[in-house]
């Protein structure tokens, strides 16, 4: 007798089931590809310029892109168009372009290295002696008339007859508004502008002012001559100095460091997702989140800078104490 086939299938191996190859996809539901991509970079950039440059006009100005260029003689010059290109290559752009293929990279670097180098001594030699300073950050894009404007300016105002010196990156908005404030109280005003594609222009409350080609080195800066920053509501520059600052602290290169979130509104929805999701998974420390400081109070912003200087100081005093920190 022929046995019967068992209908165990067990030992049957399953055969694999077709998967439809998923396209990634942006947080809004674009698929994600190459055009898509430079298509928001294109954005970005002149999203970056129209804020910027609705910051100067809010403000009573006419943006730097908007003033003729005057001409050293009346002798009218002709222009090859044809070699020019859309926007401004800055040095922040060359330094992070790949090489292209068969180009010896070893022949333009090592010039670019004495670019930044030299950068960063002007960068010291100018701000050497900036004692106390606070660098406000926010948007360009916040008007005269804004509520965080005027708290802006009102923190500055109080800090700067607080002997204290306002640093910030020398655009419209909030920025211009913590120079106003110091400015008006007769304070010590810094801007540290960047080179971007687009000439984004100083606010006219900046008594010291630096220009910056690298951004890594205005962020040094910014990090190095400060005792405290005070983020009001901004965008990714905004973001992006908020948690440098916090990552610093964190691997305890800065110590008693205030960072102050300015609108508890604004920022209520990031630091919900930080708890609920960062430091629910444990990809943070539970002390992590006390790193910074939220308030709607100009005059309680001040006074948080103005206690935490004394520990700074009492702490920087101790280590320096110790073993080995004069090395």
């Amino acid at each position: 007798m022929k046995k019967k086939k068992s209908s165990d299938t067990s030992t049957t191996p399953a055969k694999p089931k077709r998967s439809r190859a998923k396209h990634p996809r942006t947080p809004t539901g674009k698929k994600a590809d190459p055009q898509l991509r430079a298509h928001a970079e294109r954005g970005a950039r002149a999203g970056t310029r129209e804020r910027t440059e609705e910051g100067h006009i809010m403000a009573g100005r006419t943006p730097p892109s908007q003033i003729p260029k005057r001409r050293s003689t009346d002798q009218v010059r002709q222009v090859d168009d044809a070699i020019r290109s859309d926007s401004l290559v800055t040095e922040d752009e060359k330094l992070l372009q790949q090489p292209a293929p068969g180009m010896d990279f070893t022949r333009t670097d090592p010039w670019r290295v004495l670019r930044i180098t030299g950068e960063i001594i002007e960068g010291f030699d100018t701000l050497a002696d900036v004692e106390k300073g606070v660098t406000i950050f926010g948007s360009a894009r916040t008007s005269p008339e804004d509520p965080m404007y005027k708290a802006a300016e009102e923190v500055a105002r109080l800090l700067a007859e607080a002997g204290f010196s306002i640093i910030t990156g020398a655009g419209p908005g909030i920025m211009e508004a913590g120079n106003k404030g110091a400015h008006l109280a007769g304070g010590r005003s810094i801007g540290c502008n960047i080179e971007l594609p687009f000439e984004q222009g100083a606010n006219p409350y900046v008594d010291t002012l630096v220009r910056f080609r690298y951004f890594f080195v205005r962020k040094t800066m910014f990090i190095k001559y400060s005792v405290a920053f005070i983020i009001f509501p901004g965008g990714f520059g905004t973001l992006d100095e908020l948690f440098e600052a916090i990552t610093l602290i964190q691997t305890g290169k800065i110590y008693q460091f205030p960072v102050i979130l300015f609108g508890r509104h604004y920022w209520a929805g990031l630091l919900r997702w930080l708890q609920t999701r960062v430091l629910a998974e444990k990809k943070i420390s539970p002390g992590d989140i006390d790193l910074m400081i939220l308030t709607d109070d100009p005059v309680e912003a001040a006074h948080a800078v103005i206690n935490a200087y004394g520990a700074q100081e009492e702490t920087s005093a101790i280590r320096a104490a110790l073993p080995g920190a004069a090395s």
